[in-house]
């Protein structure tokens, strides 16, 4: 190999390094969301209409719910008990949602700036005339490292720390945000609790338009 083969190779080697660098770069900032992307998720689905429409919604049902998350409205998140957090998550299951990747600095609720981002995209979209006025749910999780008590709070925190950005900085009425904790109970990736996947905030559109609009 001549001495001109090597330094091109050498340049090549380079060039090519660098470009897997600037990509990998690129992917790590990709974690946060658009607007229109929140949007699009909390978005109430329209009712169809037709001869092949399904079972309408309950009436009685739509009520005891509303009874129900009235009840949890301005409640202190760590006041929530068991029963109230399982049936918060399972009046969720049906609602739109979106799941945010959003960090926190390490042991801490406080937002990591990498992702102050999407927290403001959140806001954004809960101020949108299409979601403003609705009720929503901001459930904290985390991954399944540490003890259960510990998550727990944890979770809690953090889902607190949301609001209260949404309300400082959005003016969202704290009303509108129930904030709930799940610490490592609810994992996404069951096969993997250590992965930082597992590590979000979930936004949940319980459509209930309240009075203070």
């Amino acid at each position: 190999m001549t001495r001109f083969d090597k330094f091109f190779g050498l340049k090549a080697i380079t060039l090519s390094a660098a470009l897997s660098m600037t990509a990998g770069l690129a992917l790590a900032g990709d974690n946060n969301i658009s607007t229109d992307k929140i949007l699009d998720a909390l978005k109430p689905k329209p009712a169809t209409r037709g001869l092949s429409v399904g079972p309408q919604a309950d009436p009685t049902a739509q009520a005891k719910e509303a009874t129900f998350l009235n009840t949890v409205r301005n409640r202190s998140t760590r006041s929530l008990s068991t029963g109230e957090r399982e049936q918060i998550a399972e009046l969720a299951a049906t609602k739109p949602k979106i799941d945010l990747e959003i960090q926190f600095d390490y042991n801490s609720a406080d937002i990591a700036k990498t992702s102050v981002p999407s927290v403001q995209a959140l806001g954004k979209a809960l101020s949108d005339p299409a979601l403003k006025g609705s009720t929503f749910v901001v459930a904290g999780h985390t991954d399944a490292v540490g003890g259960e008590d510990y998550n727990q709070g944890l979770s809690e925190r953090r889902a607190d720390t949301i609001k209260k950005y949404l309300v400082q900085n959005y003016g969202l009425n704290g009303t509108d945000l129930v904030t709930v904790g799940y610490g490592k109970t609810k994992l996404k990736d069951t096969a993997n609790g250590a992965d930082p996947i597992n590590r979000r905030v979930q936004v949940v559109n319980m459509d209930t338009k309240t009075a203070s609009k």
